[in-house]
């Protein structure tokens, strides 16, 4: 059977726990094999042979199965033909060319990562390959290349293509080359890579390691780059970047159709201390990795704190320093639209969270309607249109689709011109007849702003961004968010904004939000959004009676 369609099912029947990430994307996968359109098919054979390769050939080095051949388990195999399995319907070249694969540590992926290095190296078809592992420190990089090694000198029928060099492996037949890489190595620059395997990506502390392999990619017609690591603990890092990006293509925030994330992780750092839930992180367990020994070590932890950070890195993956989250994007997805002219001539409430540089300005108007008291929400955003590029290509972020979408704006300069922002609220009174009768602002917005909208007649009320004010708003519109009481027009940089917001819980349960990610994860669009919402809960029934 497919081993994709398996895994799906077997996730379906409750066979497999897996993370609400993971069960996703393979509903997403399955979905694509059973109703294949468009310009990527899924071919069986394709998918199959590096799994065929790596059972045949390669060989366990360490501990009670030394010697074994690899028998790949069902998230391994639906991983790899997912890899290699989608491929252009035209050219028959893969369709992923860039993976995140997220696993608790002990759970055999170095082992799949070096068989797929060694397939790689002499049966996909590449003339003259060369595959290179790479981290930080090489001694760590040589780890994943000694794996594949030792597989090879294990290997009669792979020991007689290819050989050990003082420095790396290679076939002389195909002129192929397997080879460990450091960041500080001297070889670097001129290399031609088809597949980049980076170990231990949460080691890696800036971009510039993987910006180089990724380009020593460039010339390649089907390249792949996998990157294979457990959680880390150094913030700000590539592997914050990456894991964002990942959540992003999953959530559907960005479109990127080269890109596979696999991301197997407790979906709340509350299931710690639940068996039953340890699988998400670790789909090997019982199998590859010992549920007894990660039962002592979570029964230590109970009674040793300092354990704790550790044990929910990795073995759990779930991030230090992270905020907590404060809704799933099951909660917030709502695919649901609304024609802007349901609400001509209509009253409605604003919202605005304004910025000077780097975040996004954000305009809100919620509307309700009075039969059903279903809460309907517009936006506009803003970014200088001076950084603007540098913004799209640095943070991995598609505002540049967004701007094509209409759904965001440019103000020439450097900063954010508010006027553009009181420009826009007049375009949905004039255009629309959409009359705002209360419009809440931070209360960090600019002095000169509000007197600018006063002068054209807006009411503008401050918005104290506090727990006080902010805390029973919020809580309501997560409920009403969760009862997909809230339609959006499904508007992408909102959703983003919702994904990327957390929440700080102080000692009396009252919470704000704060962003749940390094600083590039905007909130802007949720927090106007919220200003709204305060406004709503202010004038509730006076609103409903306009």
């Amino acid at each position: 059977m497919n081993p994709i369609l398996e895994y799906r099912d077997g996730i379906r029947a409750g066979k497999y726990v897996v993370s609400r990430k993971v069960q996703r994307l393979y509903e997403k996968l399955g979905h694509e094999i059973e109703h294949q359109a468009g310009r990527y098919i899924f071919d069986e054979e394709k998918a199959n042979r590096p799994i065929e390769f790596i059972e045949r050939f390669c060989r366990h080095s360490k501990g009670e199965w030394a010697g074994q051949t690899v028998k790949l388990g069902l998230f391994q195999k639906a991983f790899i033909a997912a890899l290699f399995g989608f491929v252009d319907a035209e050219t028959g070249l893969r369709k992923y060319r860039e993976s995140l694969f997220l696993v608790g540590r002990k759970n055999g992926k170095s082992t799949m990562a070096a068989g797929i290095a060694l397939y790689c190296m002499i049966a996909d078809n590449e003339p003259g390959a060369e595959i290179y592992s790479t981290a930080t420190k090489y001694a760590q990089a040589k780890l994943l290349f000694d794996e594949a090694r030792n597989m090879v000198k294990q290997s009669p029928e792979l020991s007689r293509y290819i050989r050990k060099r003082k420095q790396d492996m290679y076939c002389d037949a195909l002129m192929a080359k397997f080879q460990p890489l450091g960041r500080n190595s001297d070889t670097l620059d001129g290399l031609n890579a088809s597949l980049v395997v980076m170990d231990e990506l949460h080691g890696v502390r800036d971009r510039n390691l993987y910006e180089v392999m990724k380009q020593s990619q460039s010339a390649r017609r089907q390249p792949l780059l996998l990157m294979i690591t457990t959680a880390g603990t150094v913030r700000e890092c590539i592997y914050d970047d990456m894991y964002s990006y990942a959540c992003n293509v999953l959530d559907g925030v960005v479109k990127d159709d080269s890109f596979l994330p696999v991301l197997y992780e407790l979906d709340s750092a509350k299931e710690w201390g639940d068996p039953e839930a340890w699988a998400k992180a670790n789909p090997g367990l019982g199998a590859i990795k010992k549920l007894d020994d990660l039962q002592r070590k979570v029964e230590r932890a109970k009674s040793n704190a300092t354990d704790l950070p550790g044990i929910l890195c990795k073995d759990f993956n779930i991030r230090q320093n992270v905020a907590q989250a404060w809704l799933t994007f099951d909660d917030i997805d709502n695919p649901e639209t609304f024609d802007l002219e349901k609400f001509r001539n209509c009253y409605a409430i604003g919202g605005a969270d304004l910025s000077i540089t780097t975040d996004l300005t954000c305009a809100t108007l919620l509307f309700v309607d009075k039969e059903t008291e279903k809460r309907y929400v517009t936006q506009m955003y803003w970014l200088p249109q001076e950084s603007f590029h540098e913004r799209v290509h640095k943070d991995k972020i598609p505002y540049d689709l967004w701007m094509e979408q209409g759904l965001l704006r440019l103000c020439a300069g450097n900063t954010i011109r508010y006027s553009d922002v009181t420009a826009w609220f007049n375009e949905m009174l004039n255009d629309y007849g959409i009359t705002p009768l209360w419009i809440y602002y931070d209360s960090y917005s600019a002095r000169y702003w509000v007197d600018e909208m006063k002068q054209y007649g807006f009411p503008m009320v401050r918005c104290i961004q506090g727990a006080k004010t902010l805390s029973l708003p919020m809580q309501q519109m997560g409920a009403d968010l969760k009862a997909k009481k809230i339609n959006y027009n499904n508007n992408p940089i909102l959703k983003w904004c919702l994904t990327n917001t957390g929440i700080m819980t102080d000692r009396n349960g009252n919470i704000v939000p704060i962003k749940a990610q390094q600083p590039k994860m905007r909130i802007d669009g949720m927090a106007s959004m919220l200003d709204a919402y305060v406004g709503l809960m202010d004038h509730y029934e006076e609103f409903l009676r306009a």
